[in-house]
């Protein structure tokens, strides 16, 4: 982990105390728990999010093109516009 500081307003920290307690988690637990659902709203994913995802569609959609593993580079190419 790494170790950061930030400021918050004195509103801030008495209801991140008040939620922390009610919670049963600490103020830090709390705030990297915020911090996740920022990035998950964000649309912002980790690599290991990405290549889970990425192996999960592998293999999942059919092209229809018998020479699709030999010819990618042109029908790439083609698609680009070049």
């Amino acid at each position: 982990m790494v170790r950061t500081q930030v400021q918050l307003t004195d509103d801030q920290m008495r209801t991140l105390k008040r939620l922390a307690a009610e919670r049963g988690v600490s103020l830090a637990e709390l705030v990297r728990q915020g911090v996740d659902l920022l990035v998950k709203h964000a649309g912002v994913d980790d690599q290991e999010e990405q290549r889970r995802r990425a192996l999960a569609a592998a293999g999942r959609f059919h092209s229809g093109l018998g020479d699709l593993a030999i010819e990618h580079d042109r029908y790439l190419a083609r698609a680009a516009g070049k």
